[in-house]
């Protein structure tokens, strides 16, 4: 049912990847309403042609991250209460990535920094050797726990100012998964990863501003990740190490 503020004043992004400009819309204000179901209302009864992404709708993928009034969120988990400002709201496509259209991004560039960055598996044994044991309670199982529970939704990415002023730096979201595999027992992709993460663009772009830690919807801390990546590093430069 409708509340007492009757209805929002809702801003939307339309547009293609060569030019867009904000839309406005009347929304009916709803009890417990999300970001998400703003979206949804406006696409299902006043632009049909609007895209965007969803999927589980209860924050466990990702693929509805939006920039909500200049801030990067997941639109399924945020409420409009909190984040509307005198019954207002701004919606546009997650900042530092090519728009497809509308509210729709292009994640490509975000995942090729993560191959760039090693972010991949990188096994020492096949299929037909045991499991490797992995002992919970050792530091790097511990630092390694600690950054798994990314689930790529590209919000920390879209909060990273050193990204919009560098193109070619990974990011955070990569950077964390390089140091989740860093502390792996059974990667074997040590001298790889470093390789990757010390070069131009690396671990050394970041400027430590925290966005990504501050924004993070699962409670991560790629910046805790970025500083053990340049730790790591400087001691890899400093041993002469291979």
């Amino acid at each position: 049912m409708p509340d007492a503020a009757a209805s929002l004043s809702v801003s939307v992004w339309r547009g293609g990847p060569e030019a867009g400009a904000f839309r406005s819309f009347d929304v009916p204000a709803l009890k417990n309403q999300t970001v998400l179901d703003v979206v949804a209302w406006i696409q299902r009864n006043a632009e049909p042609t609007l895209s965007y992404r969803f999927a589980c709708r209860v924050g466990m993928c990702g693929s509805c991250a939006m920039m909500v009034n200049g801030q990067p969120r997941w639109t399924c988990r945020t409420h409009v209460r909190k984040v509307a400002e005198d019954g207002r709201l701004e919606i546009a496509p997650l900042r530092n990535l090519p728009v497809i259209k509308d509210l729709a991004v292009d994640m490509d560039p975000f995942f090729d920094k993560w191959v760039k960055a090693e972010g991949v598996f990188h096994s020492s044994t096949d299929r037909a050797a045991d499991i490797a044991p992995v002992r919970p309670s050792t530091p790097a199982r511990v630092a390694a726990d600690a950054g798994i529970e990314c689930i790529n939704c590209a919000v920390c990415y879209a909060a990273c100012d050193s990204v919009a002023a560098n193109p070619d730096y990974l990011g955070p979201a990569a950077l964390n998964r390089a140091w989740t595999l860093l502390n792996d027992a059974k990667d074997s992709g040590r001298v790889a990863i470093l390789d990757a993460v010390s070069r131009p663009g690396g671990c050394t772009s970041c400027h430590s501003q925290g966005s990504c830690e501050r924004f993070c919807p699962n409670e991560l801390s790629p910046l805790t990740s970025i500083a053990g990546l340049k730790r790591e590093a400087a001691w890899r430069f400093l041993r002469k190490e291979s």
